[in-house]
């Protein structure tokens, strides 16, 4: 921080080992939010709750983008060149796809282009270094804690120590996400990249694609190695967990590991039978707490899903056996366990190979929905019985694990639906509702956890403690979230000239866990224990509980979430910033041209982008200013100026010295110019119609975007429309490395990590001057996403993929539809400029870790060009003192940005957390959908640095290690042959299963690299929500929707089994969609919904529903744009249909199932990391 600026302090928050690359020389930058003083004059927001602030009130949509630091213009300023060109053209029809002559043609156009030279030299930078490590060690057994239930804490303040300094973030390239990657022979509707060629089933694509073809071995065969699957959903007590009398944390069990099955009382069905010839455990020791063993009910959506009525099932056409249908008729045995037939006796076993432990064995399926405290004995032919409590011995025989008996999500998810739907409170430590249930929140002076999610809402009072549950403590923050119609956004407040009011010492800002003390002249601060002198023109007298008399006339006093107008203190160089700008550059290259895209990019950038840019709340129109750039080996700048009567095209065809040639001109308000951009958007195509270059640049044009926003002195967006690997001789320029047999090996980092540091640096530059970039990618062949996002990832920019794009009449549904709605989402999104955001903590912890796409130069300023309402970061909060059960801690969140409409503002989320003492307080107050998230996220960064498959077994150690300390400190004693786990992470298996198994951390031969690298870095900006349907897909029964007239059908668990030969079935991840139809489906349903006759009879290259009067039709379309609602991405519909080609990629978001390249399913998962608790706790 800079102590010149106003609220710096020299010497505070000092780095601790993970230092950043810092700016360029003499390059000024802002104070971060957390550095500087904010300005005032309060607004009052609308629709006011009860006693003004007592709900929160309506807040000003969310506030935006602004610039970065000015630049200087070349030296010779050149001169503009008018031409006169006839406006509006038609375009020349396209010529047929081939290749083009050799030889390059002269661009044909009316317009005079003028060539421009000017050297400009490069700016010095620096580069990132290494990530952390990720996992903890796997190998050390939990200590011991008892589980006792405290009273809860009281919430006092935190002590007077100074602050401690805050650690930042790792600077390798992944302290953000990676890139993305390719699927091979994806089906030609798939949703990661696009369609492939028509004609692309005959044979395989140049570089497979999500939205490619499979290839034709996998079309018969079993689905690809892993899941687009959603995330899981989280796992979570509804309406407060439910408690023992001895105040244990809930648990859930799944007896039967090894050892007699016992009976609870209680639950569904009533207590489970004894087996024959078992005799009932011994009763537990009076001393520990017993534990509540709630069961697994059955899917309540399954009924008649579970197995089709006639013929062949799904699972005996997959050779599995036919679908569980009430008790096994005769015992099926595991594996035998270590010592026995071909397994290993020692050593991890891979993804999907999990054989038995010793000890272990297979367990008996129940009829009817799971029971408390139920437990399966199992045995391995020729292994000795383990002796249960009291001498029994296990009965003979071994049974096949039941899925049904394993829990659910499904289950979870409409248990939460039901107890927790509804008003929320952020009360202090309350744990939230899950991400799938509808709720609404009113702010009690906590954040709405729409902004901020923990892992742990009952933090550990010690270190020790943290790591002995092997729980990280971690927070996922998103900023600008997208918040319900019910809600409101965070209301403005304007102090005017002297700004926020913050604590003198750590600069804390105002929030409403501050003290008031001495008659409310001074306050004390909840983070370092200050006291402050308040302001004259901020203070009010205290009433008879030492609160404020207008606290409720101030957000900031009342509620978690608020914003504060800033001062010129916390902008670039003392000046207020100007309104942002948006720049489109479209790849004009030969590619570019015959596959339609220029045509369609410059037709409905006029008719649908364009009018839909966004403005602040209250504004007749936009102030966002925007330029156009073309190029493929040249850059061409366009005049649009709006007294012109037609544009004017200047070209820089010295590419290794990018500069601007014009700036009055160049960047330009819509409402002023628009004749004049109709006119350049008419033209363009004809311009370009017969080019043909086919080698492209990109690191220039990106160079020169940046001087443009630079040189205007604003911050802003490049749309990039980009076409084929930068090849041309060029700063940037890449070759092709691709080779996707190393995907899952060891060197696989060789090709998910950049070529070389050029875009690296390039991001660095543009975060300094607030430039984000967006990629728009339209590759038929490898692309190198993982050296091109480095400017997305860095700049907290977009990456969007759409493999084999073609536009024309057959095809113009399968890819024009969803990029169009993609630009126009992106466009019309509020999103936040020039952003800098900080985290702080009370006394005690300190933020250490930073997980995301953004960029930091120092260790505690996170940096993102543009942020916004679907990027989310990840920060993990560790000890370094010891906590006061009583006082809690607390964490503030403060991100100072520009506004769409140019204005400087401080956005700022509080949270309040309770402290414990005990394992049982902190495994009841688990948060299990926001820890997926943060270890997705931390494996994806390890997986750049590490062994792949040394990252997945460190995802399978720390769930061991989690459920070990549980068993060890918070249950009832109980036959080591039972599996407990806790209520609230009772999924925890099953969604770290589904992260190993996805594509982002475990794609091999099966999915291009660039498929690959593009997951990688989405991931790694998704938040809670997102991640929850990725790793765990909605599978939504469509065949009775007159049954679900007002709703959209429950889901099912993703399982084959679950799937009828007479069914339909909607799937979606947030990124793909799929319409499974089985080949029994009803004619007459059919005819509804396609218009044919039967299902052999539909169209699945089409991936538009035919619009049809009639209610069936409606409905079905209804739910998929309801569907599409939710999500940020446009997912576009494939419909499978059994049996085809396409099928076995459509089970491949199956997560439940063993995967196409023996991943293991939920069961082998959860009977592998049964034993491996049991090793630990031997």
């Amino acid at each position: 921080m800079n102590p010149n600026y106003p609220g710096s302090t020299q010497g505070q928050m000092p780095p601790t080992g993970y230092g950043a690359p810092g700016m360029n020389p003499g390059q000024m930058r802002p104070p971060g939010p957390g550095a500087m003083n904010n300005p005032g004059g309060y607004g009052a927001p609308p629709k006011p709750g009860p006693g003004q602030y007592g709900m929160p009130p309506s807040a000003n949509g969310p506030q935006y983008p602004n610039m970065g630091p000015p630049g200087n213009m070349p030296g010779k300023p050149p001169v503009s060149m008018q031409n006169n060109m006839a406006p509006g053209l038609p375009p020349q029809a396209r010529p047929p796809t081939m290749m083009p002559p050799s030889s390059a043609g002269q661009i044909s156009n009316g317009m005079n282009a003028m060539h421009i030279s000017q050297p400009r030299g490069p700016s010095p930078n620096q580069n990132a270094g290494p990530p952390s490590s990720m996992f903890p060690p796997g190998s050390m057994p939990p200590t011991s804690q008892m589980g006792g239930m405290p009273r809860p804490p009281a919430n006092h303040m935190g002590s007077p120590d100074q602050m401690k300094g805050i650690s930042g973030p790792p600077t390798s390239q992944y302290g953000g996400a990676p890139t993305t990657g390719q699927y091979r022979g994806a089906p030609p509707t798939s949703q990661y990249g696009g369609a492939p060629p028509t004609n692309q089933y005959g044979g395989t694509p140049p570089t497979s694609q999500y939205g490619g073809t499979p290839p034709t071995s996998q079309y018969g065969g079993s689905p690809p190695t892993s899941q687009y699957g959603g995330a899981p959903p989280t796992s979570q007590y509804s309406g407060g967990p439910p408690t023992s009398q001895y105040g244990g944390p809930p648990t859930s069990q799944i007896g039967g590991m090894s050892g007699p099955p016992m009976s609870r009382p209680g639950g569904m069905g009533g207590p489970l039978p004894p087996t024959q010839g078992m005799h009932p455990p011994t009763s537990s020791n009076a001393g520990m707490p017993p534990t509540s063993r709630p069961g697994f009910p059955q899917d309540q959506h399954q009924g008649a899903n579970q197995s089709p009525p006639s013929g062949m099932s799904m699972s005996e056409r997959y050779g599995q056996g036919p679908p569980p249908s009430g008790p096994p008729s005769g015992p099926s045995s595991f594996p035998p366990p270590p010592g026995q037939g071909n397994y290993p006796p020692s050593g991890p076993p891979g993804p999907g190979q999990f054989p038995p432990q010793p000890g272990q064995s297979a367990q008996p399926r129940y009829p009817g929905g799971t029971m408390p405290g139920q437990s399966f004995p199992p045995n391995y032919p020729g292994s000795q019985p383990m002796s249960a409590p009291g001498g029994m011995q296990q009965p003979a025989g071994p049974k096949k694990l039941d899925p049904d008996q394993m829990p659910s999500p499904i289950q979870v998810i409409d248990d939460d639906q039901a107890n927790r739907r509804g008003n929320f409170q952020t009360t202090k430590g309350a744990v939230p509702p899950l991400v799938t249930t509808d709720f609404v929140v009113q702010d009690q002076g906590n954040c709405n956890p729409r902004f901020m999610r923990s892992t742990l809402y009952n933090v550990p009072c010690t270190s020790d403690m943290l790591k002995s549950c092997h729980i990280p403590f971690a927070l996922s923050i998103s900023p600008f979230a997208k918040l319900p119609e019910e809600e409101y956004d965070p209301p403005i407040v304007n102090l005017g000239e002297t700004g926020p009011v913050r604590c003198k010492r750590c600069k804390a800002y105002m929030n409403p866990n501050m003290m008031f003390i001495d008659g409310g002249r001074r306050f004390q601060c909840i983070f370092c224990g200050a006291a402050t002198d308040v302001p004259a023109d901020y203070f009010a007298h205290l009433d008879h509980t030492g609160r404020r008399i207008d606290t409720y006339d101030r957000p900031e006093l009342c509620l978690g979430s608020y914003e504060f107008v800033a001062t010129k203190d916390y902008c670039k160089n003392g000046v207020l910033p100007n309104a942002p700008a948006f720049i489109f550059m479209i790849d004009v290259s030969y590619n570019s041209i015959k596959s339609g895209l220029v045509h369609l990019v410059c037709e409905r950038l006029k008719e649908d982008v364009l009018v839909n840019l966004p403005k602040e709340v209250g504004q007749d129109e936009s102030e966002i200013r925007v330029g156009f750039v073309t190029y493929a080996k040249e850059i061409h700048f366009y005049n649009v100026k709006s007294n012109l009567a037609q544009p004017q095209m200047l070209v820089v065809s010295d590419l290794n010295d990018v500069f601007v040639p014009l700036l009055d001109g160049f960047l330009v308000k819509l409402s002023e110019s628009e004749a004049v951009i109709d006119s350049l958007l008419s033209q363009i195509p004809q311009m370009f119609s017969e080019s043909r270059e086919t080698e492209t640049v990109l690191g220039p044009v990106i160079q020169a975007g940046l001087d443009a926003l630079k040189s205007a002195d604003r911050s802003g967006k490049l749309y990039i429309f980009h076409t084929s690997l930068p090849i041309a001789e060029a700063p940037g320029k890449l070759k092709n490395r691709d080779d996707r047999k190393l995907l899952g090996t060891e060197k696989e980092k060789t090709i998910l990590t950049p070529q070389n540091n050029f875009y690296t640096k390039l991001g660095q530059d543009c975060v300094g001057a607030g430039c984000s970039v967006d990629l728009f990618l339209f590759p038929n062949a490898y692309i190198d996403i993982a050296s091109i996002s480095e400017v997305c990832r860095l700049t907290g920019g977009n990456l969007y993929k759409y493999s084999y794009f073609q536009v024309n009449e057959e095809t113009a549904d399968l890819d024009g539809d969803r990029f169009l709605e993609d630009l126009k989402y992106n466009v019309m999104n509020q999103t936040a400029f020039d952003a800098i955001l900080r985290v702080r903590a009370s006394t005690g912890i300190r933020a250490v870790d930073f997980l995301g796409n953004f960029y930091m130069s120092n260790t505690t300023d996170v940096e993102m060009a543009a942020i916004d309402k679907e990027q989310a970061m990840n920060v993990e909060i560790k000890h370094d003192d010891k906590l006061n059960e009583a006082d809690g801690a607390y964490v503030q969140v403060a991100v100072l940005y520009t506004s769409v409409g140019g204005q400087r503002r401080l956005r700022i989320h509080n949270m309040a957390f309770n402290c414990c003492t005990q394992m049982a307080d902190l495994f009841r107050n688990t948060e299990l959908d926001t820890l997926i998230n943060y270890m997705a996220k931390h494996a994806v960064r390890a997986n750049l640095n590490s062994n792949p498959k040394q990252v997945r077994d460190g995802i399978m150690s720390q769930v061991a290690q989690i459920l070990a300390c549980y068993r060890k400190n918070c249950s009832t004693p109980a036959p080591m042959g039972q599996l407990i786990l806790p209520e609230s992470m009772k999924l925890l298996p099953l969604y770290a299963n589904c992260v190993v198994k996805s594509d982002a951390l475990q794609g091999g031969s099966e999915i291009s690299t660039d498929d690959r690298s593009f997951l990688m870095l989405k991931l790694c900006s998704m938040d809670v929500t997102s991640t929850q349907v990725f790793f765990y897909p909605r599978l939504i029964p469509m065949h009775d929707l007159e049954s679900h007239k007002n709703q959209v059908p429950p889901a099912i668990r993703c399982s084959v089994e679950r799937l009828r030969d007479n069914g339909v079935y909607l799937l979606e991840n947030g990124l793909s969609m799929f319409l499974w139809i089985g080949h029994s489906v009803e004619p007459h349903w059919v005819q509804q919904v396609f218009g044919v006759q039967s299902a052999a009879q539909i169209d699945i290259d089409k991936c538009k529903l035919v619009d049809l009067d009639n209610p069936v039709s409606q409905r079905l379309r209804d739910i998929i744009n309801s569907i599409r609602s939710e999500r940020c991405r446009y997912m576009k519909l494939t419909i499978v249909r059994q049996r085809d080609k396409l099928e076995p990629w459509f089970n491949h978001f199956l997560v439940e199932d063993k995967g196409s390249n023996n991943s293991a399913s939920y069961v082998d998962f959860l009977r592998h990391i049964y034993g491996e608790i049991r090793n630990l706790l031997s």
